[in-house]
Order: structure tokens, then C-alpha cells, then sequence
């Protein structure tokens, strides 16, 4: 039975997306490709005429989950304006719901350590995606040049994903919701200094001279 392109399309886009939520919730090497075939409704037979290696799968179902997770964050910061915006995309982040639910959430905590056991083509893949989520931060903190605001959004993100790590490790109860805690601060400290300074200068008292106006700093 010869089926249309809309079909084969509407078919491969369905398994990537199975794949997807299972490989973050089982790992890139916790289920194999018969599984995933089964997830998705089919076969293990008709795989290849979706895909060349288990390899391109594994690369295409990071990728859909990364991007929903850019997608996502875009979609959060849109509803703050741009100085409350990174504040809430950690809050969103570190939550008991995004630790327990590793199969609908970010793909980084979920399969960063197996990526980076992977071929140099995957970890490529990877890399690109990551730079994505890294650019996306970047924007959220405009007080800053490009250079600084990417090198704090890689601080942010990095906190971010180990602690949701850390808090997937511990559990669900009182240390890991601590940990969420922890991170959500620690996370947000990037933007705290310059907040700091801003409020500081604006309060630094004025000393009075004959010819001028000195702001104590």
C-alpha cells in the first residue's frame, strides 16, 4: 500500500516527537529502536524509511525538543516586560513540575551526559542547539553588551540545568525542592549585581563644593 508524502511526513514528525519524550525520560540509550517504533504505532520494519541510523533519530528528537523548549521560553518572557523576563523563565524552570516530569521538559538535564558520550556528529548537533538556548537567554538581559550579557547567560543556564539535575537526583522531597530554591537564586545572582549598582548610583549621596555638585560613590 503506497501511502501520500502528507502521510509519510505526518508519520515521521508523530515518532520524532515519541521519541523525543522517551529519550528524555529514558535516556538516549535507555530504549531501543523497536520501542520507540511501537510508541509511535508502527513497526520496527518501517523505521529505515524514516530514518538512515538509530543516530539521525536520536539527533532529530533533541533537536524537536530543544527547539519546543526555545519556543517555550520566547512565549514566557513575552508575557513580562524585558527586565522582569529572566526572572520568570528561572522560576518556570526550577519547579517540582519540570523535575518530575523529565519526559516533557528540557532536553539538557535529560540527555546532556548521554550527548556527550555520543559521535562527534551528534555532539555537533547538540552543541548548535545549545548555543541557541544560550542566545535566547542572552537577550534577556539588555543592560548589557553582547559579549557579557551571552558569558551571564551561559552562568544562568548552567545553573539552571544542574540544579534541576541535582534536584531529579535527590528526589522529590524537602533537599530536592531546596535545591530548586538554591538554584533559582543562584541563577538569578547574574542580574542582581548590576541591579545593585544601578539602584546604588542612583541613592550615592551629593557632596556640595563651592564650584559643583561631587556624587559620593
Amino acid at each position: 500500500m503506497r501511502y501520500s508524502k502528507e502521510h509519510k511526513l505526518e508519520t515521521h514528525a508523530r515518532i520524532v516527537k515519541k521519541a523525543s519524550a522517551r529519550l528524555r525520560e529514558k535516556g538516549a540509550h535507555g530504549i531501543g529502536v523497536a520501542d520507540l517504533m511501537k510508541d509511535a504505532g508502527l513497526t520496527h520494519g518501517g523505521f529505515y524509511s524514516h530514518f538512515e541510523s538509530r543516530e539521525a533519530l536520536v539527533i532529530e528528537a533533541f533537536t524537536h525538543a530543544m527547539d519546543r523548549s526555545i519556543e517555550n521560553w520566547r512565549k514566557t518572557a513575552a508575557e513580562k516586560p524585558p527586565a522582569q523576563r529572566l526572572e520568570l523563565i528561572v522560576t518556570k524552570y526550577l519547579t517540582p513540575a519540570h523535575r518530575d516530569a523529565p519526559a516533557h521538559g528540557c532536553a539538557v538535564p535529560s540527555l546532556g551526559a548521554d550527548i556527550a558520550r555520543e559521535s562527534p556528529k551528534t555532539r555537533k548537533a547538540f552543541a548548535a542547539k545549545l548555543d541557541e538556548m544560550i542566545e535566547m537567554v542572552a537577550e534577556n538581559f539588555p543592560e548589557s553588551g553582547p559579549k557579557t550579557a551571552r558569558r551571564q547567560a551561559m552562568a544562568s543556564l548552567s545553573t539552571m540545568v544542574g540544579s534541576l539535575l541535582m534536584a531529579r537526583i535527590a528526589g522529590s522531597g524537602e533537599m530536592s525542592d531546596e535545591i530548586l530554591r538554591a538554584g533559582r537564586q543562584a541563577a538569578l545572582g547574574e542580574a542582581a549585581p548590576r541591579k545593585a549598582a544601578t539602584k546604588a548610583a542612583t541613592k550615592a549621596p551629593v557632596r556640595k563644593t563651592r564650584g559643583a555638585s561631587v556624587r559620593v560613590e
